[in-house]
């Protein structure tokens, strides 16, 4: 299938898209709200200043995916692969990422308030001024990961792994640091209480 047919297709009202391969396809601004990508391979795709609000997304690979700017409100991710994705300033809040793999991932000012990250790998990732409030990461490993200036406030970090994690200028404010494995992470300039 080609980008072409997967949009007559859509637009003729058919959402199941299950295991399709979409490779280095690109897709930017165009309306795939409610669509069913589960186990889809996109690997390369770009989806910059889409609209995959609600979408289903579960398993699907989108390994080094280009998704600036993209809607995915609402969205389930489950076990997705978004390793070394861009998802500069997209909308992943409410976003269902339990498990996903986003390793390396780009998400500088992202938007993440109520997002569920437990038990997903965002090691090495970029989260610079992404805005995380509400969200669960209980679990998580974010070692080696960049939170400069982000908001990880009323944000579930039980259990999660924090090791050389950068937290410069970051907001912790509101949250139970008692169970987080903070190893050789540089806690500089952070706001831990309002």
């Amino acid at each position: 299938m080609n980008a072409d047919e997967l949009l007559r297709r859509y637009q003729a009202g058919e959402r199941n898209f299950t295991h399709v391969c979409l490779h280095s396809v690109n897709l930017s601004e165009v309306c795939l709200a409610g669509i069913n990508l589960d186990k889809a391979s996109l690997v390369n795709v770009t989806l910059s200043h889409s609209n995959l609000r609600g979408a289903n997304l579960i398993e699907a690979n989108l390994t080094a995916a280009c998704l600036w700017r993209t809607n995915l409100s609402g969205a389930n991710l489950i076990w997705a692969n978004l390793k070394a994705a861009n998802l500069i300033r997209a909308n992943l809040n409410d976003v269902d990422l339990h498990k996903a793999a986003l390793q390396k991932a780009d998400l500088r000012l992202a938007q993440l308030q109520k997002a569920d990250l437990s038990g997903a790998d965002l090691s090495g990732a970029d989260l610079s001024y992404a805005n995380l409030s509400g969200a669960n990461l209980a679990g998580a490993n974010l070692n080696s990961a960049n939170l400069t200036g982000a908001i990880l406030s009323n944000t579930d970090l039980s259990y999660a792994s924090l090791i050389k994690t950068i937290l410069i200028k970051t907001d912790l404010s509101s949250l139970d640091l008692s169970q987080v494995d903070l190893k050789k992470a540089e806690l500089y300039d952070c706001m831990l209480s309002r």
